[in-house]
């Protein structure tokens, strides 16, 4: 059997999108951000592991034309092709699975991703889908579902499929999860495409990893934010970390092989918000001789970062960490369920910095009780927390925000008839604009808070932290990605502001 885990070039007015291994979707004119499609590759690489013949074909960012992806397509010749969806493009899905199969009505397809997860029947009204798998291990699931077409065995859990000879649709169950993520292999990184992937803010040679999968907090349980498809689809609000040994061995893998200088680790909320678990991660780094050969990078929640923290992390070669701010306003927070005060975000962010780790912080605009007054706090903040200590290398990314159908935030929208459209004009929630009733310009405070990079006293103090090559070099990419983000909003056409 082969199988074909692929990405269409779906295009926007010549755009490509951030799909894969994205929480947040949108057409970009930045080309910089090319994150690894993490679950997809571990799938590719555990199917070829067994002894499937495996293509993986990431359209999007090859950026290939619809005619170089069709024709790769064809010369494989799968017997099952892998898509991996989302809201703002579902509908773009389902073209192309009616066309593909019409021109290869044997072939099996298969849906995954956060929206078939919460919506896991629609498809198959919508489509000629075969098979949509839901929850957020479908690595394990394709690769169970390829063993039954192969050999019979047990469909997974969380598995949606028609009916023999007609359109009734069935399902084993609720999807689970699996509890020992060490069972997973290393991914291949050749046949994934490794060197395609990285990011403005990460020194090349750079990669990805996942330590774990789901939010973790370090009061206990994990990350509830409303706003979050991931956590509510996928994982079930439920956090899980790989051994410290594990994710210690897949680096040296990677430094070893590849000359990796520097590893992501794109888990939700990294792994630092168990103590434990970065105390014996700093003694596995250690013990294999890693630090000082690679730069360890994460995405984190503030109310993790404690002095102890911060210094095991500075210690084992930690330099960046993504944190979410999302609002300088109290009363957002807390709508939100982000469990963390705005004074816990600036004194975790502020203590990274006074032990020299870079910070990139994520910001949202166009939430719908906030007034502009709400959304200039949030900026005030994004500002304070940019020009404290700032070092080369330092960020922030900031974008609308979307409530996306499957999420807390987006059943509230309904309910409160704060949506700009009908909950299924899916193409809508693309983030070219806003989804929600607004009482500000969206894209005006987008832009402003991408220019926080602008700030002379953040340019001074990072131009004055410059100590290699290597800064200039993140440098000037980041000078290019920004240019890229900051055009995202400023040739968008304002729409949906409310007075």
């Amino acid at each position: 059997m082969k199988v074909a885990i692929a990405y269409p070039p779906l295009l926007s007015k010549g755009l490509y999108p951030h799909l894969g291994q994205n929480r947040q979707f949108r057409y970009t004119h930045s080309s910089a951000v090319k994150i690894y499609p993490i679950v997809p590759s571990t799938a590719a690489t555990l199917l070829k592991q067994k002894g499937i013949e495996v293509l993986y074909l990431d359209g999007i960012n090859l950026e290939l034309s619809r005619l170089e992806f069709d024709q790769q397509l064809d010369q494989f010749a799968p017997d099952v092709v892998v898509l991996e969806t989302k809201v703002p493009v579902i509908k773009k899905h389902w073209e192309y699975i009616d066309k593909y199969k019409a021109l290869h009505p044997v072939v099996v397809v298969i849906l995954v991703g956060d929206h078939v997860t919460a919506f896991p029947e629609e498809s198959f009204q919508n489509s000629r889908v075969d098979y949509v798998l839901t929850g957020g291990d479908y690595d394990v699931s394709v690769f169970q579902l390829v063993r039954h077409l192969n050999y019979k065995e047990p469909l997974p859990a969380g598995t949606y499929y028609r009916e023999n000879g007609n359109d009734k649709v069935l399902h084993t169950g609720p999807f689970e999860l699996m509890n020992d993520l060490d069972q997973l292999p290393f991914i291949d990184r050749e046949l994934t495409g490794w060197q395609v992937y990285g990011e403005a803010y990460l020194y090349k040679p750079c990669t990805y990893i996942m330590s774990g999968r789901g939010c973790g907090r370090a009061s206990g349980g994990g990350g509830v934010c409303t706003f979050c498809v991931w956590q509510q689809t996928l994982w079930k609000c439920t956090p899980r970390l790989r051994s410290p040994a594990n994710v210690a061995a897949e680096i040296e893998h990677l430094v070893d092989i590849y000359k990796i200088v520097e590893v992501f680790d794109d888990n939700d909320g990294g792994a630092v918000w168990n103590i434990d678990w970065l105390r014996e991660f700093h003694q596995e780094m250690r013990r294999r001789d890693l630090i000082g050969r690679v730069r360890f990078s994460c995405n984190a929640r503030a109310d993790s970062l404690t002095s102890e923290a911060c210094d095991l992390m500075k210690k084992t070669g930690f330099r960046l960490l993504k944190v979410g701010l999302e609002s300088g306003n109290e009363a957002t927070l807390k709508h939100l369920g982000k469990r963390e005060t705005v004074e816990d975000i600036k004194h975790g962010i502020k203590l990274a910095k006074d032990f020299g780790l870079r910070v990139l912080i994520t910001t949202m605009v166009g939430y719908h009780w906030e007034s502009e007054e709400e959304a200039l706090q949030t900026y005030q903040v994004a500002k304070e927390l940019m020009t404290y200590k700032a070092h080369a290398g330092d960020s922030l990314q900031s974008s609308v925000i979307v409530p996306y159908p499957g999420t807390p935030l987006f059943r509230e929208a309904l309910k409160e008839d704060w949506l700009l459209y009908g909950p299924e004009e899916y193409e809508k929630y693309d983030m070219s604009g806003p989804v929600l009733k607004s009482q500000v310009d969206t894209d005006k405070w987008c832009a402003q808070l991408w220019r926080v990079h602008y700030e002379p006293m953040f340019l001074l103090r990072s131009f004055l932290s410059i100590r290699s090559l290597d800064d200039i070099r993140l440098l000037l990419g980041g000078v290019r990605s920004l240019s890229g983000h900051i055009r995202d909003y400023e040739d968008t056409p304002a729409e949906g502001a409310v007075s």
